[in-house]
């Protein structure tokens, strides 16, 4: 199982190295990088503001009592494209726009939510705090003897 691992991540360092190789010949090595680093750049500030919105519409969600189910997923596809784009390369960096798009994350809401159901229960910590579900009395503590 670890040469497994091994050789799928020494492929992906190859297939990287390469591609960047390819792009620098084309462009320049300095326009390459830069491009490296502008993608990262405008990739963390689309997922942030992805996730802030996001993040409101599950609030939303919360308060009217609906499921959260497609936005935790959207979270999660936002948290592994952020995670790409971290990563420096135009693979991962192309990975990464890929899982930002929203027709893709549609799509893989729609393909998790079809082979995973869940189900899914929203409480309001109003409900939660009544004054009939305190239940007073005392108690006795015994020590082991």
């Amino acid at each position: 199982m670890r040469f497994i691992g091994f050789t799928v991540f020494f492929i992906y360092v190859y297939c990287e190295i390469k591609f960047f190789v390819i792009i620098a010949n084309s462009i320049g090595v300095f326009l390459a990088l830069i491009c490296i680093l502008a993608t990262s750049i405008i990739g963390f500030s689309l997922v942030k503001t992805q996730g802030l919105k996001n993040f409101s519409i599950m609030q939303q969600k919360i308060v009217s009592q609906q499921s959260l189910k497609n936005e935790v997923i959207k979270s999660i596809a936002l948290f592994f494209a952020g995670f790409f784009l971290l990563i420096p390369g135009f693979l991962t960096d192309i990975l990464g726009a890929i899982l930002l798009i929203p027709h893709v994350q549609e799509y893989l809401v729609k393909f998790i939510v079809r082979k995973m159901p869940m189900k899914s229960k929203v409480t309001s910590s109003t409900t939660i705090n009544r004054p009939d579900d305190i239940i007073e009395g005392n108690f006795v503590r015994k020590d082991d003897e």
